[in-house]
Parts: structure tokens; C-alpha cells; sequence
């Protein structure tokens, strides 16, 4: 039996409601887990908190994933074309810096590979690139009733009309990426 090789990835592209549910449907990832980073708050931050914008947090996932299946560029790869990267602090109606498109590297080989993808997928859109390269801070996780939002919660409305159509497009994209 081939031995894992875990690595973990930490990205934002809006609500992560939506980059959790794109995620867990990637063969060779472990583990999806939203929360919080980037920002500065005494204590831990809430859901609220990080919802005013003024704390400068990212709503972000921690993937983690199995380096022998998955690579960390094809992760950031599915990441870029999953989203919009060029809308500045929103992604559709969610609208605020917490929103931000954003890779926090954890070393960097990390962000050698991150400027790279950022640079290749620059020519496949119309407007720049705004996605937000920083290197990993303190991960906060979120409450409870984030995790596996989608998975839980498939007929809320928002599941509906936001995350189906991203997942649709991760399906057409990268189906061979798939579990």
C-alpha cells in the first residue's frame, strides 16, 4: 500500500460554503474545513464578527489533500476557475473584503507554484486577476453549523441558485478530477 503524503492548501473564494462544497468532491482530498484567516481580532473571531468586515479575515477552506493524487497545482487550478478571481472583495452578491479571492501559501514552494497557476490563468479571463497571494496566518475554525454547510443543507436556497452552478462547472471542467 502506497504511503499518503498530506499536504494542506488554504484558499478564499467568497463564501466558503461554496469552496468547501467544490472541494470535497476532489479525488484525493481528505479533509475540508471552513474558517477563518488574515485578519486581526482579540480572541478567536465569530461568524459575525468576520460578516461586519472589519476584521479583515478571510472566509477561507483548509484543504487537506493527498499530495500522491492530487497536486498542489491542480488544487489551485480547480480553485481559480471554480470562482471569479476578478471581482475585488465579492463573489455575486457577497460583497466585503471577507469575500476576497485569496491563496495563503504555507512555504515557498507553496507560492512559487501560486504565482505560477495566478500568471497561466490570467490569460483564460478578460478582466485581471485580483486574487490575494499571502502567506499563511493563524486558521480559525469556524462554528459548527459551517461545516459541510452543503452537504447538510442541499435545498436551501442559496445551495441552489450559487453552489449547484459552481459545482456543475467544476463537473464540466474537471471531471477527471473527481471522486
Amino acid at each position: 500500500m502506497k504511503t499518503r503524503n498530506l499536504q494542506m492548501a488554504t484558499v478564499g473564494g467568497g463564501c466558503f460554503w461554496c469552496t468547501e462544497a467544490i472541494f470535497e468532491e476532489v479525488k484525493g482530498v481528505e479533509k475540508v474545513v471552513s474558517g477563518y484567516t488574515g485578519g486581526k481580532a482579540p480572541g478567536r473571531p465569530t461568524y459575525r464578527e468576520i460578516c461586519s468586515g472589519l476584521t479583515g479575515f478571510a472566509e477561507v477552506v483548509q484543504v487537506t489533500y493527498d499530495a500522491n493524487i492530487i497536486s498542489y497545482e491542480d488544487i489551485l487550478v480547480i480553485f481559480m476557475t471554480t470562482h471569479d478571481p476578478t471581482t475585488l472583495n465579492r463573489q455575486g452578491a457577497d460583497r466585503g473584503t471577507q469575500y476576497r479571492s485569496v491563496i495563503y501559501y504555507n512555504n515557498d514552494g507553496q507560492k512559487k507554484v501560486a504565482e505560477v497557476v495566478l500568471a497561466e490563468i490570467a490569460q483564460y479571463y478578460d478582466n485581471p486577476i485580483v486574487t490575494e497571494l499571502s502567506a499563511a496566518s493563524i486558521f480559525y475554525e469556524a462554528e459548527k453549523e459551517h461545516q459541510d454547510f452543503y452537504k447538510n443543507n442541499p435545498d436551501y436556497g442559496y445551495c441552489s441558485f450559487v453552489i449547484d452552478p459552481k459545482l456543475a462547472k467544476l463537473r464540466k471542467l474537471h471531471s477527471d478530477k473527481l471522486k
